[in-house]
């Protein structure tokens, strides 16, 4: 049986699905829960429950939040230390800066934002040009480093013994970095990236204040809300919540397209959604021809109606 690690993220004293999913993706394997340099207590049934047969509470003598450098050094130290075939965790902000400088340290291939993944032959299927095709890629590695996309994989029980283990990494921080600041999105607002369902407003919400159309309903149903790239280029809303080729990749389980005619950069960005509906009153919008449910109709008509049922 392979061994491996999964980089486990924590928010708000929960594990994120997003890395429950990941660990249904390495289901079959010995699975190590990686956590580093927060408390384990609060989470440790979860990631039992979930398949982890070792819960790794990773540590340094200094503090890991300072430095993505130092947490870096403290992951790779941690695959060495408990000789992991495998390394996976989410292709989120976090998980890509870290598994880059952990593959650059450990001098190995990295398969990033996959969307599926097969560990015993080291493959992974990402989405390439602009979403238009998918490409199997096989990596020859004596450790199989992989991020994938949030909610790609359904996270599944699968009940383990969850032992806790210490572990104190015995690294030094190489000064190339450190965060001075951290900003957190406003309070109740869900990480568009990991959010299972995304509502998103296109050029036909014709200003920033009708945006709050749109946060009435995601209010409703727990999403995050999110613009296309005309919406953002009229100065609609910021740059940040732009899902598409040149913005965020999202993959939730309802996509909501409102005012959005459905352009090939947009679709790369939300392609992998898995139900697709679109509010749109022009019957033409190639929307139509990408979506799983399509509503014909404006959609300062059709949104107000959709809250109040919802």
């Amino acid at each position: 049986m392979t061994k491996t690690g999964i980089l486990i993220e924590i928010e708000n004293d929960a594990v994120k699905e997003t890395s429950l999913g990941v660990m249904t993706a390495a289901a079959g394997s010995d699975i190590h829960a990686l956590v580093l340099g927060k408390a384990v207590d609060g989470v440790k049934d979860k990631l039992a429950e979930y398949g982890a047969g070792k819960i790794v509470n990773i540590s340094v003598s200094n503090d890991l939040s300072i430095s993505p450098d130092l947490q870096a050094q403290a992951l790779a130290a941690a695959v060495k230390k408990y000789q992991f075939d495998n390394l996976l965790g989410t292709a989120s902000t976090n998980g890509k800066d870290l598994f880059a400088r952990v593959a650059a340290i450990l001098d190995e291939p990295l398969l990033s934002d996959c969307i599926k993944v097969n560990i015993a032959e080291k493959t992974g299927i990402k989405s390439h040009f602009s979403g238009k095709t998918f490409a199997q890629l096989k990596v020859n590695t004596s450790v199989f480093l992989c991020t994938l996309r949030p909610n790609s994989i359904e996270p599944a029980a699968a009940p383990a013994l969850g032992e806790v283990v210490e572990f104190t990494a015995q690294v030094s921080d190489p000064g190339l970095m450190k965060i001075v600041e951290t900003k957190q999105p406003g309070q109740g607002k869900i990480d568009l990236s990991e959010a299972s369902i995304v509502i998103s407003g296109g050029r036909a919400i014709k200003s920033a204040d009708n945006f709050a159309m749109l946060d009435l309903a995601a209010e409703k149903i727990g999403a995050a809300v999110g613009a296309s790239r005309a919406a953002v280029d009229a100065g609609y809303a910021p740059h940040t919540i732009q899902v598409g080729q040149t913005g965020k990749t999202v993959s939730p389980k309802l996509y909501i397209a409102c005012g959005i005619s459905g352009a090939v950069q947009h679709f790369a960005g939300m392609k992998t959604s898995k139900v697709i509906v679109a509010v749109n009153e022009d019957k033409d919008a190639p929307i139509f021809s990408k979506c799983d449910y399509g509503i014909v109709g404006d959609i300062f008509d059709v949104i107000p109606v959709l809250t109040e049922k919802l």
